[in-house]
C-alpha cells in the first residue's frame, strides 16, 4: 500500500472532519472529497476507527513538524514582549487557513478521544523545539518550576485558540502578554 496515498487520505480526512464534524467523517466522504473512486479509503483504512487513528497520527505529525520548525527559528525570545508576540502569531496561524482546519480537527479528535482512549495516547503533548523555547525562556527568568509553568502557559494559549474558534474574534499581543506575565509571576 502506498504511503503517499495513505497520507493523502489522512490529510483529506482532516479536511472532512474540520468541515463536517466527527459524524461527517466517513470513508465515502473522504473518497468524495479526494475525488477518488468509492471504496478507495476503505481499502486503505478498513474501519472508521482505523481512518480516525490515521487522521490523528497525521495531525500530530503535522503539528510536531510545525512546532519543531518554530522552535528552531532564530532569534530566541529575549523578553516578555518577544515571547508574547511569537505566541500571538502562533495563535493567529491556528485561527486561519490551514491552521484553522487543523485546529478544528484537533479539537474534534480530542473530544472523540474521551470515548477512544487509544487516541488519547497519540494526542498527548510531546516535546518539541517550540515548547522548549518557552521552557528555556521561563528558566532563564529564574523560575525553578519552569516545566509546570510551561505546561500551564501553553494550556492557556491553547484555550485562547479554542475560544476564538468557537466564539470568533482574533487574538491580541496584549492578551497573550498578560498570559506570559502571569506565567512569570
Amino acid at each position: 500500500m502506498s504511503t503517499d496515498r495513505r497520507t493523502l487520505l489522512a490529510d483529506v480526512a482532516v479536511t472532512v472532519l474540520a468541515e463536517s464534524g466527527i459524524r461527517g467523517l466517513t470513508h465515502r466522504a473522504v473518497d468524495r472529497m479526494a475525488n477518488l473512486p468509492p471504496g478507495t479509503t476503505s481499502a486503505y483504512f478498513r474501519t472508521r476507527q482505523a481512518l480516525l487513528t490515521a487522521l490523528v497520527r497525521h495531525l500530530v505529525a503535522l503539528d510536531q513538524a510545525e512546532l519543531q520548525e518554530i522552535g528552531e527559528r532564530p532569534p530566541v525570545p529575549r523578553n516578555t514582549d518577544e515571547l508574547a508576540a511569537g505566541l500571538a502569531a502562533f495563535v493567529e496561524r491556528r485561527l486561519t487557513g490551514e491552521g484553522r482546519r487543523r485546529s478544528l480537527a484537533r479539537y474534534a479528535c480530542a473530544i472523540e478521544s474521551v470515548h477512544h482512549p487509544e487516541l488519547q495516547e497519540i494526542l498527548v503533548p510531546r516535546e518539541n523545539a517550540g515548547r522548549q523555547v518557552v521552557h528555556d525562556f521561563l528558566t532563564a527568568h529564574g523560575l525553578t518550576d519552569a516545566e509546570e509553568r510551561t505546561i500551564t502557559l501553553l494550556t492557556c494559549v491553547d484555550g485562547v485558540v479554542f475560544d476564538r474558534l468557537v466564539n470568533g474574534g482574533s487574538v491580541s499581543v496584549p492578551e497573550i502578554h498578560r498570559l506570559v506575565a502571569a506565567a512569570l509571576s
